[in-house]
C-alpha cells in the first residue's frame, strides 16, 4: 500500500485562492495563461487514475448488454424480459445518481468510490452465479448502484485534480469511460460468450483492479481535503440569478437530449442501417461501428482543453450546428460518405460533453456531485428510453427512416441561445 500512496501522491501545488478561484468561477471564462501558470497545476497522476478507473466500470456496465443474446438463449427469455433487465440496471444506474452526488455535496464521503466498485464485483459474482431470471434482475440492479455511486464522485474528484483546467480534465475522464464502453463488447466476444456465464466472474479481476486504483485516488481525495480545510473558505455564489440558471439548465436538458438520442441512432442501430441500405454483413458493418465509436473517443478527448481555450458556449455552438449540415445529408449518401460523415458526427458532436457537464457545474456553484449525477444520469437514462424509442420507430417506419428523422435533432442546438452570457462578457458590455 506504500507503493501505492506513493503512486497518487499529491504534488506539492498551491491552494487555490480567492482570487484564482474568481477567475473559474463562472462559465466560458478563458483563464489567462499567467494565472495558470501561478495557480494549481493539473494533477495528471489522478486524473489519469480515475480515466482508468472509468474505463473499468464502463467495461463492466458494457459487458452486461453484450450478453444478453447468451442469457436470452439459456433462460429462454422473450425480448420483454431482457427489455425488464436492461430497464432495472438503467433505473438504478441513472435515477440514483443525482440523489448520491446530492448527498455527498453536503456530507463528503471519501471512501465511497471504492466501496462503490465493491458494490459492483458483488454484482459481479451474482451475475455469473445467477440460476434463475430473478437472480439476472438482482444483480443487475445491484451493478447499476455501483455504477450510479462512481460516476459523480469520480467527476467531482477529476474536478478537484483539474488544477483549473475542468474541460480537460472531465474530457479525459469521460474518454476513460468511452475506451471501456467499446472494449466491453470485445472483451464479452473473447471471454464470456465463448465460455459462458460463470466466465463473466472473470470480470472480477477488472473489478478488483478498479477498487485499488479507487483506494490510491481516495488517499489523494483525502489529504486534499485536509490541506484545503486549513485554506480560507471560497464562498459559493453563483454569478447568475435564479431565472438564468433554471432557464440554463433547461437548455442543457434539451442539449442532452439531442445528443444522446442522436448517438444513440449510431451505437443501437447504426450497423442495422447498413446491413438495410448497403447490404453490408453484420461483420463489415462491425468496422464502421467501430470507426464511429473511435471517432466518439476522439472528440471527447478534444472537447475539454478547446472548451478551456476559447470557452464552454462556443464548444457547444459548434458542436450541434456543426453536425447539422452532416446529419441531413448522411441519410441520401453512398456508403463511402456515409462512413465519412459518420465519423464527422461523431467527432463532432462528442466534443460537447464535457463541456455540457463543466458548464452546469459552474451555473450551481458547491454541488459538484448534485450536477455530476444529474448529467450521468441523464445520459443513462436519455439513452436507455432513446434506444427503446427508436426501435419502436424502425419496427413501424424502418430503420432509413429513423435516420432521415434524426437529422433534424442537431438543430436542437439552437437552445445553446438561451445559455447565460459569461462574466467576462458582461464586463465587455
Amino acid at each position: 500500500m506504500r507503493l501505492l500512496e506513493a503512486r497518487f501522491q499529491e504534488p506539492k501545488d498551491p491552494i487555490v485562492t480567492d482570487s484564482a478561484a474568481a477567475l473559474t468561477a463562472s462559465p466560458d471564462i478563458r483563464v489567462p495563461a499567467a494565472a495558470r501558470q501561478d495557480g494549481p497545476k493539473l494533477v495528471v497522476q489522478i486524473v489519469g487514475a480515475v480515466a482508468v478507473a472509468h474505463l473499468l466500470n464502463d467495461l463492466i456496465q458494457a459487458v452486461l448488454p453484450a450478453i444478453y443474446p447468451l442469457l436470452k438463449e439459456k433462460y429462454h427469455l422473450s425480448f420483454g424480459q431482457i427489455g425488464w433487465i436492461a430497464l432495472v440496471y438503467q433505473i438504478t444506474a441513472s435515477l440514483l445518481q443525482p440523489w448520491i452526488g446530492l448527498y455527498t455535496d453536503k456530507r463528503p464521503l471519501p471512501y465511497l468510490l471504492p466501496l462503490g466498485m465493491i458494490v459492483t464485483l458483488a454484482g459481479v459474482g451474482g451475475l455469473a452465479m445467477a440460476d434463475s431470471y430473478a437472480a439476472l434482475i438482482l444483480a443487475s440492479a445491484v451493478i447499476g448502484v455501483g455504477s450510479a455511486t462512481f460516476h459523480p464522485e469520480a467527476s467531482r474528484v477529476a474536478r478537484m485534480a483539474s488544477g483549473g483546467r475542468f474541460g480537460t480534465a472531465q474530457s479525459a475522464f469521460q474518454v476513460g469511460g468511452n475506451t471501456g464502453s467499446a472494449l466491453g463488447p470485445i472483451v464479452a466476444s473473447v471471454i464470456i460468450l465463448p465460455f459462458g456465464q460463470t466466465a463473466v466472474g472473470w470480470l472480477a479481476f477488472v473489478a478488483i483492479a478498479a477498487i485499488w486504483v479507487l483506494f490510491g485516488v481516495t488517499r489523494w481525495r483525502v489529504r486534499r481535503s485536509r490541506a484545503q480545510a486549513s485554506a480560507p473558505a471560497v464562498a459559493h455564489v453563483s454569478p447568475h440569478s435564479r431565472a438564468e440558471i433554471l432557464r440554463a439548465l433547461s437548455a442543457i436538458g434539451i442539449l442532452m437530449f439531442a445528443k444522446f438520442i442522436y448517438i444513440g441512432a449510431f451505437t443501437n442501430y447504426f450497423t442495422f442501417y447498413l446491413i438495410e441500405r448497403f447490404d453490408l454483413t453484420a461483420r463489415e458493418s462491425q468496422f464502421y461501428l467501430f470507426c464511429f465509436l473511435a471517432a466518439v473517443a476522439a472528440g471527447t478527448f478534444a472537447g475539454g482543453p478547446v472548451g478551456d481555450r476559447i470557452g464552454r458556449k462556443a464548444v457547444i455552438w459548434a458542436s450541434f450546428l456543426g453536425v447539422a449540415p452532416f446529419a441531413m445529408i448522411l441519410p441520401h449518401a453512398n456508403l463511402f460518405w456515409t462512413a465519412l460523415f459518420a465519423i464527422s458526427i461523431g467527432l463532432i458532436m462528442s466534443s460537447a460533453f464535457a463541456a455540457l457537464v463543466v458548464y452546469a457545474q459552474e451555473l450551481v456553484p458547491g454541488r459538484v456531485g448534485l450536477v455530476s449525477g444529474l448529467m450521468f444520469g441523464l445520459m443513462f437514462g436519455i439513452s436507455g428510453i432513446g434506444a427503446a424509442g427508436l426501435g419502436q420507430l424502425a419496427d413501424v417506419y424502418g430503420i432509413v427512416w429513423v435516420y432521415k428523422f434524426c437529422a433534424y435533432l442537431p438543430l436542437l442546438g439552437l437552445a445553446t441561445i438561451l445559455l447565460p452570457r459569461s462574466e467576462e462578457h458582461r464586463r465587455a458590455a
